[in-house]
């Protein structure tokens, strides 16, 4: 466990970074749609303290990285109350995805400073890497890696279309009116669904997409 405190230390703040991101963005946008709720309890903000979960955002996230279990975590959700939205369902569609839009965004912005600083090494040749300078460059580039990575396996799994990720939310604003009751039935069963998906591993074939796309963005 011990020999996995590094990655803890350049790891879980990538994490913490991305969540708050992904949280933000959806309480940003639900302000835009006229629901000021994530805005007044402070959660529009990349600040990770308001986004904690003690579970899914402290305890599971760190014991899986000490530990090498698979990854589990999530963030507090952010309140949206669909009374302050002009268009319900049409405006649920767009909070719902922005989140995992934003993961996206933050993937390439890793994958651009990653490939700049590589630019910089290995065509400038304008920084002498040697002894601590060596290590924190590796450092910055892991971390761009890691970044890449996570936000995009953030940004796919919250798209899965099952309640209640992300994607649950954009299929039910996206299904006809008289197909929502039912949809809604389904959604309250549906957790189960992610625990067959978690226990079986079929998660894992999900991610192989995540790790191609990673690797062309930011290649090791």
């Amino acid at each position: 466990m011990a020999e996995r405190l590094p990655f803890l230390l350049l790891f879980y703040p990538v994490l913490l970074f991305s969540l708050s991101c992904h949280e933000a963005a959806h309480g940003w946008m639900a302000n835009k749609f006229g629901d000021p709720t994530a805005r007044l309890l402070g959660r529009v903000t990349l600040n990770p303290i308001p986004h904690l979960d003690m579970i899914g955002t402290v305890l599971l996230p760190i014991v899986a990285i000490l530990t090498g279990a698979p990854l589990i975590g999530w963030g507090k959700p952010v309140p949206v109350n669909p009374m302050n939205l002009r268009d319900p369902r049409k405006d649920e569609v767009y909070i719902a995805a922005f989140g995992p839009f934003s993961n996206l965004i933050l993937a390439l912005c890793f994958a651009f400073v990653g490939r700049l600083e590589m630019f910089l090494i290995e065509y400038l040749n304008v920084i002498n890497l040697d002894g601590i300078y060596a290590t924190a460059a590796s450092a910055i580039f892991t971390i761009c890696h890691m970044g890449v990575m996570l936000n995009l396996a953030l940004a796919v799994f919250n798209l899965i279309p099952i309640y209640p990720l992300d994607g649950g939310g954009v299929l039910r604003g996206l299904l006809p009116e008289r197909a929502v009751e039912v949809y809604d039935r389904f959604a309250r069963q549906s957790i189960f669904l992610l625990l067959i998906l978690f226990a079986t591993g079929l998660l894992r074939v999900i991610f192989i997409p995540v790790k191609l796309a990673a690797n062309f963005l930011l290649p090791m």
